[in-house]
């Protein structure tokens, strides 16, 4: 990579179509796929993602998410200013949020907003596109029953990907087929919502105005739970945001039975990246066996 102060400011170019100088700029977390930074420059701050030029259609694709989001609920979403590539690198440079602080209000903002953009069904599961779960590929083929879309275009794949890449035994695979099997009998149907896709504590955000905010999608319409059920994994949110999301759209009362049930996308999806000694695979067979 070259001097990443000269790919910034072509990069912040590109996409503003003015010239843009940078003053300086600092490395923030880009997960484990991304560099990132915020970059300060002669016209205002921005927050730009980066990676190698085959990653374009990543980046665009989080931009249309970003978007969908966006125009769906009052929760402020990052702007997309400007995604594309160069011979160097492609490239998402977004508005800079300031964060703010995690109290009451937050919480109570963040559960409500949530709420209002569940509130609104759409026509089928899916999307018009496919998109990406972190690097992973995400198939949004479209279907009109929630158990055809959770088992085809969100189990079914992860399980296909991890016996290419030896992740998981045939005892497993065994054990998940028969579960696959049970799927329609467990999950009771659900109208479509559209969903954030990837909502652990670290997507979301307290932002400077007293605003919530969300950010780096994984978007698709299916079933309200998934959503809710992430925010449980990996630290988990604010009862508060429960309470709040709740008064507004009301949580079904078997949610709390099949919260397990609904994470194992992306506890799949983290056995993929991580592989099999992650632990991963172990929290999915838990799952799995309360119901063979």
């Amino acid at each position: 990579m070259s001097d990443p102060k000269h790919l910034l400011e072509r990069v912040l170019s590109d996409s503003t179509g003015e010239r843009v100088l940078v003053n300086d700029f600092h490395w923030e977390m880009g997960g484990d796929i991304n560099h990132a930074a915020t970059v300060n420059t002669t016209r205002q701050r921005y927050f730009v993602k980066w990676n190698e030029p085959q990653y374009a259609h990543m980046f665009e694709v989080e931009a249309k998410g970003l978007e969908l989001l966006s125009g769906a609920c009052p929760l402020k979403t990052p702007q997309v200013v400007g995604t594309g590539s160069t011979d160097e690198c492609a490239y998402l440079v977004l508005e800079y949020l300031a964060k703010g602080f995690q109290n009451a209000q937050y919480w109570q903002k963040l559960g409500e907003g949530l709420a209002v953009l569940h509130l609104k069904e759409h026509a089928c599961f899916g999307l018009d596109h496919d998109n990406y779960i972190g690097k992973l590929p995400q198939v949004n083929s479209q279907k009109s029953t929630w158990a055809d879309f959770f088992i085809n275009c969100r189990l079914l794949p992860q399980l296909t990907l991890a016996i290419e890449n030896g992740y998981v035994s045939e005892t497993f695979v065994g054990q998940y087929r028969l579960f696959l099997d049970k799927l329609p009998d467990i999950v009771p149907p659900s109208a479509p919502s559209l969903l954030h896709g990837d909502l652990w504590n670290g997507n979301a955000m307290a932002v400077t105005g007293n605003k919530a905010s969300i950010f780096d999608p994984a978007a698709y319409c299916g079933a309200r739970e998934m959503d809710l059920a992430m925010t449980r994994l990996f630290g988990g949110f604010d009862q508060r945001f429960y309470e709040a999301y709740d008064t507004v759209n009301p949580i079904p009362a078997h949610f709390e039975d099949l919260v397990g049930v609904y994470n194992l996308y992306p506890l799949m999806v983290h056995v993929n990246l991580f592989g099999s000694d992650s632990g991963y695979s172990r929290s999915v067979s838990q799952i799995i066996k309360r119901y063979l």
